[in-house]
């Protein structure tokens, strides 16, 4: 078996976890952009970045003398799942909150997404049927479908607020993309301080 804890930050010499604060000096972060994993739906970053019109995206590879990727200039990450819901990316906020400082968290909801084609009770019943599963209690039943997308951004951005995996201070926004036209709407906004 090959060794691959060489790779492992937490294994290497000059790393010192106990004083880590953060990789932002290698990679400039500021901004997480959950979307849906559509492959229709893929120019939602980059949309994002130029509504903001300050993020860097795609952004390119920092080489050291060796050529090993020592960092990069990308501002702008990404999460991508089913439906560009917040329920299922809290564990990515949680740990970049750890790795990075970033500001902002933006959802994105998308056109013709295939999180509209059912509702809650469909997805329960269907995995029930086909897998013998309950899965009721172990998604949260607002996060399963998009049945109204103002209401499902603006249920995502509350569910974020409230989350104690979410730092209190990061800035939230939500966005519809209409994956034809490329128009990026914003619906709703949460900023700490600001008058809504």
């Amino acid at each position: 078996m090959t060794n691959l804890s060489q790779f492992e930050f937490r294994k290497q010499p000059w790393f010192d976890q106990e004083h880590f604060e953060g990789f932002n000096q290698a990679i400039p972060m500021k901004t997480i952009v959950i979307h849906c994993f559509d492959p229709r739906a893929s120019e939602i970053p980059q949309a994002v970045a130029n509504y903001f019109g300050d993020e860097v995206y795609p952004g390119e590879n920092i080489l050291d003398a060796d050529g090993n990727r020592v960092g990069n200039t990308r501002t702008l990450f990404t999460v991508s799942n089913a439906g560009g819901r917040a329920f299922s990316a809290l564990q990515s906020v949680a740990t970049m909150d750890y790795l990075f400082h970033f500001e902002k968290v933006v959802v994105v909801h998308h056109s013709f997404c295939g999180a509209t084609a059912f509702e809650p009770e469909h997805l329960i019943h269907s995995f029930h049927e086909h897998h013998h599963a309950d899965i009721a209690t172990l998604i949260d039943h607002d996060s399963m479908a998009i049945l109204d997308f103002e209401q499902s951004v603006k249920h995502d951005l509350e569910l974020l607020r409230n989350s104690p995996l979410v730092p209190k201070n990061i800035k939230l926004y939500g966005f519809f993309y209409e994956i034809n036209s490329g128009q990026l709407t914003e619906i709703a906004r949460d900023i700490p301080g600001e008058n809504q």
